[in-house]
């Protein structure tokens, strides 16, 4: 990894499971520093992790930039550091839920060189803190998003709340 690295620290969050959910992103690069956020009325947990490393990755604007996730989703660092999601991928996803956020996510992960750490939430990392508080203030927010995929998925409740 080059001098050049983009640092990107993520958190998702939902008040039930499912339930209304936001993420929170912060990318650092240079000096500079961009924070990013949006609640969704109905989702889960992993899909708002899934969805603040994807966002982070599309405010990305060049390919093949060295960059460095920062998460406390360890489903996310062990899906990819430990190579489940390319598994997932031969086997087309069978049993696996977030198929259609995976895929978009291993579209933006082929034009980087990525690593993921994991940090512990809830403790004293001041980037990870501030994702966490932008992902649940996204999700307590007004005008949420609609997670459409989530909510015309088979067995879901789409009548939560206005449209």
């Amino acid at each position: 990894m080059s001098e050049n690295i983009i640092t990107i620290y993520t958190d998702g969050s939902s008040r039930g499971n499912p339930g209304p959910g936001g993420y929170g992103v912060i990318l650092m690069w240079k000096g500079h520093r961009k924070e990013l956020s949006a609640g969704y009325r109905l989702t889960t947990n992993n899909r708002m992790e899934l969805m603040g490393v994807i966002t982070a990755l599309e405010a990305v604007k060049k390919d093949a930039q060295d960059i460095v996730i920062y998460t406390d989703s360890q489903y996310i660092v062990n899906s990819v550091e430990k190579k489940w999601v390319f598994d997932w991928v031969k086997k087309d996803f069978k049993e696996k839920k977030n198929k259609d956020l995976w895929l978009r996510f291993l579209e933006l992960y082929k034009k980087h060189h990525i690593k993921f750490v994991w940090v512990k939430g809830h403790a004293t990392n001041p980037f990870n803190n501030r994702c966490d508080e932008l992902a649940t203030l996204a999700a307590d927010g007004r005008d949420l998003l609609i997670d459409t995929m989530f909510e015309q998925s088979p067995g879901q409740k789409t009548t939560r709340g206005p449209l």
